[in-house]
């Protein structure tokens, strides 16, 4: 509906909201990939640096990567002296290819830090205190005695430190003062309440928005439509009105990247028949194999990459009811959309916000996660944040590994071009990837194995070919598939020398078959269920 003449002033063109931001603000921005993006602001700051050469020299402290597709979300600041600095848990070089080069070639400094940590940063900058103490992300390249999250050699500027309280570390994020939070809902009232439901996700909205307001800055809000005074329900308000200064309508907001779907917000339950299930590939035999490491009842958590298709398997095994599947951004329940847009649930049981999410994680919660790799050592520590000119960052990756009972990394044995053949209960190499993954060290630990051992973590690391173990002196070979040879598939693209279980076993065959496995069955023979 158009504003009444009623409506204050804070309904304003995006064009307008832009010149809100000053040279030299530090700005924090809401979106999760594709999802809950304002667009619209963002494109209009865009085009106000492109023409005027204002604001310039900002600072933006964003807790997840922020648009997907090509040309939008932080890429819109992808510009010579817009940005002087980056706080982030996460970048992409594919869907931020301009900001990733910047990062890497030195033009911006760029700092990484836990997603989880990021989220709770907020928080304690909306309540004025002075950091967060946590234990997250010690012995990982966060930690100030490895990297300190630094992306690149001008970044000298750490926001964290180590700490010693009653005889034990802590690393000790301190605070820093945000001048403007760009948020986004569905609805926004006269008053500019902000209503959020239509949104997969909540987010982080009001810690974003009290941060700002703690600081003396300010929030604008972008939303899909206006409503009159009085009219939203008050349980759909996630930032009330006295907390926004600016609120920009864009009648063309998008739910997600995907059509606009009520199963995303539990509106409308989907039929979950529409969900196809894998082919029979390698992905799929790792798969299968973490799924094998289930106990009905468990809280898992979904990482992305191979492990991304575990939704589709639960399905086709009918376990999906018997878990409680769950992603960092905050849904719970339900069937994860996968890789299309990460995060989102269909036919969730709740939505909660991500700061809460990250508490049940940290706070030892969570039975199981599920988690990719791209390089692994022989002590067992883990890499996903950083390779070569590659800076993706770790995400929610630490926050998630901090305290979680068990841990499956699923990802396959080499990369860049690897091709198998799986049938008749067994696998077969056609072409080996260029890329090994087993190397001598990491380039970065995003999960540290010496952690993991003091914590008694059960850790997997699963392949399409072999399952390896973290014992007590490091990565251990405990199966083998049914066709693969150790001394002709593993160990020449092993970068150390390999312990091998003296009781190495062959991985069941029905992994490697096409039909399914009957996880229904073990689930429920374990918990007592017919």
């Amino acid at each position: 509906m158009a504003a009444s003449k009623s409506a204050p002033n804070k309904y304003v063109a995006a064009e307008e909201a832009a010149k809100l931001i000053r040279d030299g603000d530090t700005l924090t921005i809401c979106g999760c990939g594709a999802i809950m993006v304002p667009e619209k602001v963002l494109s209009a700051l865009q085009a106000r640096f492109l023409e005027t050469g204002h604001p310039r020299d900002l600072t933006i402290a964003n807790p997840i990567v922020v648009g997907k597709e090509k040309g939008t979300g932080l890429e819109n600041f992808a510009h010579k002296g817009m940005v002087k600095k980056l706080v982030g848990s996460t970048y992409s070089l594919w869907e931020e290819p301009k900001l990733s080069a910047m990062i890497v070639d030195g033009e911006v400094e760029a700092y990484v830090y836990p997603m989880g940590v990021m989220f709770q940063w907020l928080w304690a900058i909306g309540a004025g205190n002075p950091g967060v103490l946590t234990k997250v992300g010690l012995n990982t390249f966060v930690d100030p005695r490895l990297d300190a999250g630094r992306c690149n050699d001008i970044s000298r500027n750490p926001l964290v430190e180590p700490l010693t309280l009653n005889g034990e570390e802590y690393l000790f994020y301190r605070c820093f003062p945000i001048d403007v939070a760009i948020i986004r809902g569905t609805t926004a009232d006269e008053d500019g309440n902000v209503a959020m439901e239509h949104e997969p996700l909540f987010l982080d909205m009001l810690p974003q928005a009290l941060a700002a307001k703690s600081s003396g800055g300010k929030v604008i809000a972008q939303v899909k439509q206006m409503a009159r005074r009085g009219s939203l329900h008050p349980k759909t308000v996630q930032v009330p009105g006295f907390l926004v200064d600016a609120v920009v309508v864009d009648k063309d907001q998008r739910q997600t990247s995907l059509e606009d779907s009520a199963s995303l917000t539990g509106e409308v339950q989907s039929p979950l028949t529409e969900i196809p299930p894998l082919q029979l590939d390698a992905e799929k035999v790792i798969v299968r194999r973490g799924a094998m490491e289930l106990c009905a009842g468990d809280v898992v958590n979904l990482g992305f990459g191979v492990p991304a298709a575990m939704p589709q398997l639960t399905l086709e095994e009918e376990i999906y009811d018997r878990i409680v599947l769950t992603t960092e951004h905050g849904a719970v329940g339900g069937v994860p959309e996968g890789r299309k847009v990460f995060g989102v649930h269909h036919n969730p049981g709740a939505i909660i916000n991500s700061i809460g999410m990250f508490s049940i994680y940290t706070g030892g919660g969570l039975d199981i996660t599920f988690l990719g790799f791209a390089q692994l050592d022989r002590e067992g520590n883990v890499n996903v944040s950083k390779f070569g000119r590659t800076i993706p960052g770790c995400g929610g990756f630490i926050d998630i590994t901090h305290d979680v009972k068990k841990i499956v990394f699923c990802a396959t044995f080499t990369s860049g071009g690897l091709r198998t053949q799986v049938g008749g209960g067994r696998i077969a190499i056609v072409r080996e990837g260029r890329n090994k993954k087993f190397v001598q060290r990491v380039e970065q630990v995003t999960f540290s194995a010496q952690n993991g051992r003091a914590k008694a973590q059960s850790v997997y690391y699963v392949t399409e070919r072999a399952v390896f173990v973290l014992g007590d002196n490091g990565v251990e070979l405990v199966v083998i598939a049914p066709g693969i040879n150790l001394d002709r598939d593993i160990r020449p693209h092993v970068d150390f020398d390999l312990r091998v279980s003296p009781d190495l076993k062959e991985m069941d065959p029905r992994l490697f078959n096409e039909e399914p496995l009957g996880l229904a069955r073990q689930l429920g023979a374990a918990a007592g269920i017919p």
